[in-house]
């Protein structure tokens, strides 16, 4: 396999842009504060003579970029945030925000495209339109869908909106292209059960909520098994239970939540059924009452077959259509750019950040700034492929 095609505009970039990679990673900010980071990428795009808007979604920054006298428009996102969570890499650029950190590699994804900005903006090699987005709140907040709210694509048309992601297990520098799903849905759930309260010698006078709970639990891990399709994937986890204060009290109320990832739209509807019919039979059969209460947060990432086909074009031309792998299995992992490609064709595609590096929400996730120039490279190369003046 051949090495990178990494623009030569690139080359002398290489120790900027892992600064501005770096500084974004020792100040890390969670879902729609990311205020520093928001005025560090506007006044980088600024000083690149690209036009800047601010304000959807509290945080998020738009660039826009023209060229030649084209208005076919396409967009590129990055997400900004970072996560809740202690950095326990010793790096010179760890988190100065204690409980705060970027383990998910959007400090890397922020710099790749700025990259691509700067490049496109000084060679100028298409015609037409780009915007440059950079999302806040990506990280279970739903940052994405909060700017289609408010109005992303009615004040920033395009016919096309492209994202990418890096991922440790795959070799870096390689792409991985998915037709369809890429990523699965992301749902919640809480199921509060309701009993009598008693003393715990006088079980017999109460209704017991704790081995209706346990049952639930287990009836639930049925839903997949037995309601789903063996060749649809799918994920119910119980993550919490709560219930009772004290050794010799049987509680009123025992409560339990969890999550549900869905690679469909109709496999995603048929668990949250099946959710509340599991939990609210199964209670009644012990003499109690379930509650059911469900949070639709991301939908499924679905990416579209024209896009895909675009996106994998252009990432051949930068490594080589060896390195750009087409078989890998969606991820049960979730992304709110599932709600922008609902609004808007488009696909989201994943770049190798190396097969043994902690993996992404890891403490010690740090993104590999080796593979920068390459993701830029990417942007860039599909920006011109796309709006190509000669088109």
């Amino acid at each position: 396999m051949g090495e990178p095609r990494v623009l030569p505009e690139l080359e002398p970039m290489r120790d900027e842009v892992t600064g501005w990679r770096r500084d974004f990673h020792a100040h890390p900010e969670v879902a729609f504060q990311e205020n520093r980071t928001a005025d560090r990428v506007a006044a980088l795009l600024e000083s690149f003579g690209i036009e800047v808007h601010r304000g959807l979604a509290g945080t998020g920054v738009v660039g826009t970029l023209r060229a030649g006298t084209g208005s076919r428009a396409i967009a590129l996102r990055a997400d900004m945030d970072a996560l809740p969570m202690q950095e326990e890499a010793d790096l010179p650029w760890r988190s100065e925000q204690p409980g705060c950190m970027h383990a998910c590699g959007h400090d890397g994804h922020m710099a790749m495209l700025l990259a691509a900005a700067r490049v496109l903006s000084t060679r100028l090699r298409f015609d037409g339109v780009v915007h440059f987005i950079f999302q806040p709140a990506e990280e279970n907040e739903g940052g994405g869908r909060v700017m289609v709210e408010q109005g992303l694509f009615d004040r920033f048309p395009v016919e096309a909106v492209f994202g990418m992601h890096a991922i440790p297990g795959l070799a870096t520098g390689d792409f991985a292209v998915h037709l369809g799903p890429v990523m699965a849905s992301a749902d919640y759930f809480w199921v509060r059960v309701v009993g009598r309260g008693t003393h715990a010698a006088y079980a017999y006078r109460g209704a017991d909520p704790i081995p209706a709970a346990a049952a639930i639990v287990l009836g639930l891990q049925t839903i997949v098994a037995r309601s789903v399709d063996p060749l649809s994937s799918a994920v119910v986890s119980v993550t919490q239970i709560h219930g009772g204060t004290t050794l010799n009290v049987l509680p009123e109320v025992v409560e339990l939540s969890g999550t549900v990832r869905a690679l469909s739209p109709e496999v995603r509807d048929l668990l949250e059924r099946r959710i509340g019919e599991v939990a609210t039979g199964i209670a009644a059969a012990h003499g109690v009452r379930a509650e059911v209460r469900n949070e639709r947060r991301y939908p499924p990432t679905i990416n579209h077959a024209e896009q895909v086909e675009q996106s994998a074009r252009a990432a051949a031309a930068v490594v080589g259509p060896d390195r750009v792998r087409r078989d890998l299995p969606a991820s049960m992992g979730a992304e709110d750019f599932g709600v922008m490609l609902q609004a808007r064709p488009g696909a989201y595609v994943w770049l190798g950040a190396g097969e043994d590096r902690a993996m992404v929400h890891s403490p010690r996730y740090d993104f590999p700034d080796e593979i920068a120039p390459i993701g830029a490279s990417y942007w860039v190369t599909l920006v011109e492929q796309l709006l190509s003046a000669a088109r």
